[in-house]
């Protein structure tokens, strides 16, 4: 009977001690799942029972894991590249390839999530990206796309920052990656570039046979008022002896071999 009693009180010690390291472990394992460190540039939000209770910040936080979880949300700037095709004010199809950068407002991450969910880029960037670059797009002709780029990609941000702002999601900045037309729009501009160039190039020609010209008429210019002011000279000094004398400065003294009467009209012999 002592050793059917004592082994009873054996048994009762086993199970307890089993029962207690149960307890202790679940209890270790709520006390560490009660801990949640929230990363540089996350915010965590408290749901206690599936509803928003509180957003915890940046550093070594404790919950309740029994009755509530906590969903992290990321609130650094994020990018998104989107495209989207629309119709320019000619009629031109025109895709467009974006670069948005943005964040999520910090201190409203609970409505964010009670608002729109955690799959808010699709719910909510996507189209309004698509929706702004439709809009923007259809002011301004293909040609205009690329010569007023930059005034084009402000609008874009304008009406997107306008779009988002009141979802809780800040933009930050905008790149217009790439035009992309149409290959019938593409060839016409190749066509017109190739004909400016060849204008420019015919115009430059012109030009240079037009100086040329310039340049040969202001030469006959000089020559002809050479010429006049040699005449000018002779007549001052004396015509046609002036004339005499520059021709027998010139003479080498040698008499022409045949000669017919008086045939040396240069030298009077008297």
């Amino acid at each position: 009977m002592f050793q059917n009693q004592n082994g009873e009180l054996s048994v009762k010690k086993i199970v307890s001690t089993i029962i207690g390291g149960i307890v202790g472990v679940v209890f270790l394992a709520l006390l560490f799942a009660s801990f949640e460190t929230i990363q540089a540039g996350e915010r965590g939000l408290v749901l206690r029972f599936g509803k928003p209770v509180a957003v915890l910040n940046e550093g070594f936080q404790m919950v309740n894991p029994i009755t509530s979880s906590i969903l992290i949300f990321d609130v650094r700037i994020q990018k998104e590249a989107v495209q989207a095709s629309a119709a320019s004010k000619d009629l031109q199809t025109v895709t467009t390839t974006l670069a948005l950068n943005y964040h999520l407002d910090p201190e409203k991450v609970d409505q964010l999530y009670q608002k729109i969910g955690k799959d808010y880029k699709e719910r909510i960037i996507d189209p309004a990206v698509q929706e702004a670059i439709k809009s923007i797009t259809a002011k301004y002709t293909a040609e205009e796309l690329i010569t007023k780029r930059e005034l084009v990609k402000q609008e874009v941000k304008i009406a997107l920052f306008e779009r988002l702002k009141g979802d809780f999601i800040a933009v930050d900045d905008l790149s217009i990656v790439n035009f992309d037309f149409s290959s019938s729009f593409n060839a016409a501009i190749e066509n017109k570039v190739t004909a400016e160039q060849d204008a420019l190039a015919a115009k430059n020609k012109l030009e240079q046979v037009k100086f040329e010209a310039e340049q040969r008429v202001a030469e006959a210019k000089g020559k002809a008022e050479a010429i006049k002011i040699q005449a000018q000279a002779i007549t001052q000094q004396g015509g046609a002896d002036y004339v005499k004398l520059k021709s027998i400065e010139k003479w080498n003294g040698v008499l022409p071999v045949y000669s017919l009467g008086n045939s040396v009209p240069l030298i009077n012999l008297q």
